[in-house]
């Protein structure tokens, strides 16, 4: 935009200056007010947070002209047989006292369909598998003992190449999983949620719609749900950074993860980085380790189903989305 010089009396001038200063920052002007946490249901609270109304929550979906179970994003990879580590050091605010931490990510050889209502019609979605493991141990040396297990549900949108979360099987075992991945007196099942159905704890009878977990194009100040299955899984992100470089990997970018429901509201919290061809490199104080590609068992077929039931049927609804 190009500006025509200013030829006007003095007290124009000192008022046109009087305005701008409010305009870009003299204290108590106008600011962005900062998200807080809230009721839901209550003041127009959506969530948890005073701002949810700011993230994007419709993404039409329908428009996908199909999905995906085998590609990448660049900034995400579902490509059967990928796997990546994480690991660092986390200290606990009360005692000081650290803990070593590890998480496991791997792209699963197999696939679930999702049942969902798009536009009005019933579809059935063919997502990828991406395991998530929560390890930790106190002192080097010592055995990883897994504490969460996480099954997510994840395809890519044929048109805009989002990445589109679909739920997840989560079980939680703060005493460790056994070797068989076995949680004695039984793993808590609290985050799981599936679009299409109804969330847990929701006595209203809400259906759990996808969201997305990484845009087709990052762009600054995107604000976006990434679960939307109240009143537990409503996580949301926030690309605050693009283009700048992380340790060995260029064009990356910086996404600011909030949770309405824990009243965590605030940006800088929970960081995470992802650069192209790896995907995340950094979650809070987890750092990537290693990646590469494990391979898939010898019985792999890219067309298995999770559910047995009615299968002849999902693939032939499944055939609209091709």
């Amino acid at each position: 935009m190009i500006f025509k010089p200013l030829s006007r009396s003095a007290v124009s001038v000192l008022g046109c200056v009087f305005i701008l200063s409010l305009c870009i920052g003299l204290p108590g002007a106008i600011a962005e007010e900062e998200p807080e946490p809230c009721t839901p249901g209550v003041d127009g609270c959506i969530y948890g947070c005073t701002d949810d109304a700011d993230f994007t929550t419709e993404f039409r979906f329908q428009d996908c002209g199909g999905f995906k179970t085998y590609g990448v994003n660049p900034y995400f990879i579902l490509k059967p047989g990928y796997y990546k580590v994480l690991e660092g050091v986390e200290e606990d605010e009360d005692t000081g006292e650290s803990t070593f931490v590890r998480e496991e990510i791997t792209v699963q050889c197999d696939t679930k369909w999702i049942k969902l209502e798009l536009d009005g019609r019933t579809r059935w979605i063919k997502t990828r598998v991406v395991e998530e493991r929560a390890l930790e141990r106190e002192n080097v040396g010592d055995d990883w003992v897994t504490i969460e297990i996480s099954l997510n549900w994840f395809a890519i949108c044929n048109r805009t190449n989002d990445v589109v979360y679909f739920g997840e099987d989560s079980r939680d075992c703060p005493d460790g999983f056994d070797e068989n991945d076995v949680c004695e007196g039984g793993a808590d099942p609290a985050g799981s949620w599936e679009a299409g159905k109804p969330p847990m704890g929701n006595p209203d009878g809400v259906i759990a719609k996808p969201g997305i977990i990484m845009p087709g194009t990052p762009l600054i100040g995107a604000k976006y749900f990434q679960e939307i299955a109240p009143p537990d899984a409503v996580d949301r992100g926030e690309i605050v950074a693009v283009g700048f470089d992380e340790g060995e990997w260029s064009g990356c970018i910086e996404i600011n993860d909030t949770n309405p429901a824990e009243g965590a509201c605030d940006l800088g919290e929970d960081v995470k980085i992802y650069c192209p061809g790896v995907g995340v490199v950094a979650d809070q104080v987890l750092e990537i380790v290693w990646s590469g590609y494990v391979g898939c068992d010898d019985d792999y077929d890219d067309d298995d189903d999770d559910d047995d039931d009615d299968d002849k049927r999902k693939r032939k609804r499944w055939s609209w989305w091709r």
